[in-house]
């Protein structure tokens, strides 16, 4: 009895092949040796859907690949993407922690070398008249004088603060100051950001030389800031002089380089204003 029913479902499997195999046989025969257009019609609402469900169930691993070779290589854009924003996000992040710590330094230098924004003097700007260089000795004339509230023995600087001289005669209209490179300059100085202290001298040159007697172990190097110092009681503390060139040698500002200076203004009882 099994047998038997194995042998009729074998029976029908041969069937529906040969019957699978003899339609395209049959649509081939109508469409070249008797095309009756009815029956092709016919066949058409039959066959065609079927080939197109066949057709996509055969393509449909074609179209898998490339819809994951699509998303494969969007994914990879979007990587590159965001790779490439990751690092103009890190570099601007670098560039703020620079600026952040430019900013941390230059105020510590302002405090180190003792320099503000605004004078903390008052003071008289004036033109700068006649300049007198002779050998080592380098004197110019300003065009204030006593009617302005200046006297002898105030200090002259230029608009960035750093000192030009000190005024030794003054007139109603005029005062004579005499330049940090004169060799008649001999100023109390020290260096910024430590309680080491000297005498600048000046030499008629665009540098002068500096001295150091309360620390004889320190040594001077490039770069060093040089401020005023008020230990002979003449002159206010921290106004930027210059910077050291070696050792013992400082750049200082000679007033052929400027036109125009301040007067920082000086009281009858010894201070500034």
């Amino acid at each position: 009895m099994t047998k038997d029913k194995k042998s009729y479902k074998l029976v029908q499997i041969i069937k529906s092949a040969l019957a699978a195999a003899a339609v395209p046989v049959f649509i081939i025969y109508v469409m070249i040796a008797k095309p009756d257009y009815t029956i092709m019609n016919g066949l058409g609402h039959i066959v065609l859907p079927v080939a197109h469900g066949i057709g996509s169930v055969i393509t449909w691993p074609i179209h898998a690949i490339g819809q994951s070779a699509t998303w494969v290589k969007e994914t990879a854009q979007l990587r590159s993407e965001n790779k490439r924003l990751r690092a103009k996000l890190d570099e601007a992040l670098a560039n703020k922690y620079a600026c952040d710590i430019a900013i941390a330094e230059n105020k510590k230098l302002e405090k180190e070398i003792n320099i503000k924004r605004a004078s903390p003097y008052k003071t008289v700007i004036a033109d700068i008249q006649f300049d007198d260089s002779v050998f080592h000795h380098n004197n110019f004339l300003i065009n204030r004088g006593k009617k302005d509230g200046l006297d002898k023995g105030m200090i002259v600087v230029s608009f960035d603060n750093r000192m030009v001289g000190t005024i030794t005669d003054c007139g109603s209209q005029f005062c004579r100051v005499r330049a940090l490179s004169d060799a008649d300059t001999n100023i109390a100085v020290r260096i910024s950001g430590s309680d080491v202290s000297g005498f600048l001298q000046g030499n008629g040159k665009s540098r002068a030389s500096i001295g150091f007697f309360n620390d004889t172990q320190f040594v001077g190097r490039k770069g060093l800031k040089v401020m005023t110092s008020n230990i002979s009681g003449v002159l206010p503390s921290g106004i930027y002089v210059g910077d050291m060139l070696d050792e013992k040698n400082v750049d200082i500002l000679r007033p052929n380089n400027i036109s125009r200076v301040m007067v920082l203004q000086y009281d009858d009882i010894g201070s500034y204003k």
